[in-house]
């Protein structure tokens, strides 16, 4: 089956499997969603990432965290569609959540947080926000 938005797949895959209490999901490997993936490692939001040889595309295996018994990520968001790119300069990143939540950019040097690439000077595609 042909994809269209590949990276909305994703997003949607981690919020059924948090809506559902899963522990692990299943999402077909690409460099753009495995640095995605990183990305919601290094903030926390997920726990461990597996890089599964299964077909010759590959396939990860993220692991959810918990606390208490209640998920980590509570939402995500899509923000920059394939009919729809949405860009922003350093100084106009957005904040998600008044700061509770992070946005995730696209930028010359890869794929970083909101924060991060304020920090470097760096603008950006918007990919999506997480809370």
């Amino acid at each position: 089956m042909n994809m269209t938005d590949p990276i909305a797949d994703m997003l949607t895959r981690i919020r059924n499997a948090a809506t559902a209490r899963h522990t692990r999901v299943l999402i077909p490997a690409s460099k753009m969603k495995l640095s995605l993936a990183r990305v919601l490692k290094e903030e926390g939001y997920v726990k461990d990432i597996e890089i599964l040889k299964d077909n010759p595309q590959g396939t990860l295996r993220l692991t959810l965290r918990y606390v208490e018994k209640k998920p980590v990520v509570t939402q995500l968001k899509r923000v920059s569609k394939p009919g729809l790119r949405v860009y922003t300069k350093q100084a106009n990143i957005p904040r998600v959540r008044g700061g509770l939540g992070i946005a995730i950019l696209s930028t010359p040097k890869g794929l970083m947080t909101g924060s991060n690439a304020y920090k470097q000077g760096l603008g950006g595609e918007v990919i999506c926000y997480v809370w």
